[in-house]
């Protein structure tokens, strides 16, 4: 009798401690109610690249690029921050940035690792990034538009014609006075609803093909752009070598691109042979009042990168990490372009009550 309850004690006293030994979080530990594991990644690794790197540039080639790739155990995703408020995601843990900040810098790269139940470790490191800007202060080409009537014949050639060259525009490009004229020292390109060999509608499209092109330097323009429904105005460039090489493999560069069917949202793109129909080098910035006020529309070009500014502010650098004829095109001369079209693949749908609208612009200038 007494070996029995010596038996039915050990139990009672051991069964506790084996209910405390099932399952739950990882190393036996239940979670307070039952509730979800909570997971803290751990041993984040941080490892930082720039670009060129060598015995004479130990701080970069100049085009601000840095590469980062971080790993951690349990992490199921990174925020990587830069020092601008803001943080990049990445589920790989790896990111690109550029940094514009002319001259030599030090900045603190900070990488969050977040674990599947929201937990996060971070580690810094700081990287000094040489970043340099050409200055472009010589002027090689200009258009004020201050004499009236057409635009300058030794400046600018027409392209005319329907379709859009593969863009299902609506219109059809003239070279009539009606659609494009100088007065006042503006230039003014004006879409219109009126039929014309077969199209509907009337615009026009001026290039410097033939009569200027350039390799590198900044092209400033300054312009007041159209806001009805359908209108496609834009300032860009074309490589000079198109007529032999073809597009994309010529190069196009679009300084600024808008739509009236998304006011105020500017487009800057580069089409290359690895970003042409599906467009994926590209960037918007938002200014509301492009219909009622000049901007200067500008390029800086170099031989690592080109950037694109509004008003002088930076909001987008193309600067492939590798330069190959697939993704830099851009080591030839360029000539500029400038245009309205209607409707097509990116205008969008042309408003019914529509009857004309105009890009007007005040001067296009180039310095080298």
């Amino acid at each position: 009798m007494l070996i029995k309850l010596n038996k039915i004690f050990l139990t009672l006293v051991l069964l506790p401690l084996l209910l405390s030994c099932g399952s739950g979080a990882p190393g036996g530990t239940v979670t307070p109610g039952g509730g979800p594991v909570e997971v803290i990644p751990s041993n984040l690794n941080l490892t930082i690249t720039i670009q060129g790197v060598d015995s004479t540039h130990p701080n970069g080639d100049g085009s601000g690029i840095i590469s980062c790739s971080a790993s951690a155990k349990d992490a199921v995703s990174y925020g990587f921050r830069f020092g601008n408020g803001s943080e990049i995601s990445s589920t790989s843990g790896n990111v690109d940035y550029t940094y514009t900040a002319n001259g030599t810098n030090t900045h603190t790269v900070s990488v969050y690792a977040y674990s599947s139940s929201g937990n996060s470790i971070n580690i810094s490191k700081e990287v000094t990034v040489a970043v340099t800007t050409v200055s472009y202060t010589t002027l090689v080409f200009s258009d004020e538009f201050d004499v009236d009537g057409a635009p300058n014949q030794n400046n600018w050639a027409y392209d005319l014609g329907a379709g859009g060259w593969g863009n299902a525009e609506k219109q059809y490009y003239t070279n009539t006075n009606t659609n494009i004229s100088v007065t006042g020292g503006i230039l003014k390109i004006t879409a219109k609803k009126e039929t014309f060999n077969g199209s509907e509608y009337t615009s026009a499209r001026i290039k410097t093909q033939g009569k200027f092109g350039f390799k590198y330097g900044r092209v400033d323009v300054r312009a007041k752009l159209p806001s009805a429904g359908g209108t496609w105005p834009a300032i860009w460039m074309l490589g000079s070598n198109i007529g032999t090489v073809g597009w994309p493999a010529c190069g196009e560069v679009d300084i600024m691109e808008h739509v009236g069917n998304d006011l105020g949202k500017i487009h800057a793109s580069i089409h290359t042979p690895s970003s042409s129909g599906n467009t994926i080098n590209t960037a918007v910035k938002l200014v509301p009042d492009v219909a009622t006020t000049f901007h200067v529309y500008s390029v800086n070009w170099s031989a690592k990168k080109i950037e694109f500014l509004i008003d002088d502010v930076l909001y987008y650098t193309y600067n492939p990490t590798t330069k190959d004829n697939s993704t830099w095109p851009f080591d030839a001369n360029q000539f500029i372009i400038l245009n309205v079209a209607m409707g097509g693949t990116f205008g969008g749908n042309i408003d019914p009550a529509f009857t004309s609208d105009s890009m007007e612009v005040d001067y296009v200038r180039v310095y080298q």
